[in-house]
């Protein structure tokens, strides 16, 4: 009769344990998705106009509507949950993630959402050799700490009036460009770059150093030197915003997921997760039908391509 009685509770504590742990593991798989609705709302689905796209782009257009080419965004989806699964598994490796955005639109949410989940950022203006010539810059940065440190050690003080106003000159240049990466102390793992035509440069140092890149990709940028890529459009400031910050909360989640491990106590706010899943479920069943309406065409056949690209290099 004991034996029997410790093996039903030695199965009631593993049906116990059982069911947190699964729910453990549903957080992980639900976390910073996206729907359908939020894409639209942020204007994700517009793209440049037909005469100002990348043919490379082509598989992931849907169609076309008053000159303007409209994105995929089923595609979009399917490619950003996979870009956020790959960012969010190597935060809780511990691999660190860099931001870089530097067009105006993007340059306040590149900063915000990388501090919020304590990661390097350029958001100003991306120096040429930022990681390939790393010694060189790693002295600018030596240079920014050292007035950083004479701005608030009383140093300035000891200092002419003019002197102080050119080494203040100096910090303010050195803090535009380098405040994000001041604290970064090794090359980057992964890229996360807002706009992959205009930080071609950055896109380059970081395939030459084997640095993976995910980008979110507008109709006009080139897909293949992406590694993964997020079709959306990366003028709009709504959509930035709405990449940017969802990037961010992977990598927080998946910080937490490195040093939280094994904690069953998150199974207890399991229930309210699983609402918003569902809802995210429903909002995919958009389709881009209903988008482009009756106006709508698909994207331009092979014919069109040519005629396309003939314009494009006269």
């Amino acid at each position: 009769m004991v034996g029997r009685g410790n093996g039903n509770k030695s199965r009631a504590i593993q049906a116990d344990r059982g069911p947190a742990k699964d729910a453990i593991q549903f957080k992980e798989i639900v976390l910073a998705q996206i729907t359908m609705k939020e894409l639209l709302e942020a204007g994700v689905h517009f793209g440049h106009q037909t005469k100002r796209w990348n043919p490379k782009m082509k598989e992931y257009i849907f169609g076309e509507r008053n000159g303007i080419y409209i994105i995929d965004l089923q595609k979009t989806l399917k490619m950003f949950k996979d870009a956020s699964k790959y960012v969010q598994d190597a935060a809780a490796d511990g691999k660190q993630i860099m931001f870089v955005g530097t067009k105006r639109q993007a340059q306040d949410a590149i900063s915000e959402e990388a501090q919020k989940c304590g990661m390097p950022y350029v958001n100003n203006r991306w120096l040429g050799g930022l990681l390939t010539n790393w010694v060189t810059v790693q002295k600018s940065v030596k240079r920014l700490k050292e007035l950083d440190e004479m701005s608030t050690d009383g140093r300035y003080d000891l200092l002419p009036k003019k002197e102080v106003i050119k080494l203040e000159r100096e910090r303010k240049h050195l803090q535009a460009n380098l405040a994000g990466i001041k604290n970064m102390n090794r090359h980057p793992d992964i890229m996360f770059v807002i706009d992959s035509s205009k930080e071609a440069i950055a896109v380059k140092e970081a395939r030459k150093l084997g640095i993976p890149v995910v980008a979110v990709v507008d109709t006009n940028c080139d897909p293949s030197e992406v590694d993964y890529v997020i079709p959306g459009n990366d003028d709009a400031l709504r959509a930035i915003r709405l990449f940017t910050s969802k990037i961010s909360e992977s990598i927080v989640e998946g910080v937490n997921a490195m040093s939280d491990k094994g904690i069953e106590v998150q199974a207890a706010a399991e229930p309210a997760t699983e609402a918003p899943a569902a809802g995210a479920e429903s909002a995919e069943d958009i389709s881009m039908d209903d988008v482009l309406g009756s106006k709508g065409r698909k994207a331009p056949a092979s014919a069109d391509d040519e005629s396309t690209v003939e314009s494009k290099t006269v």
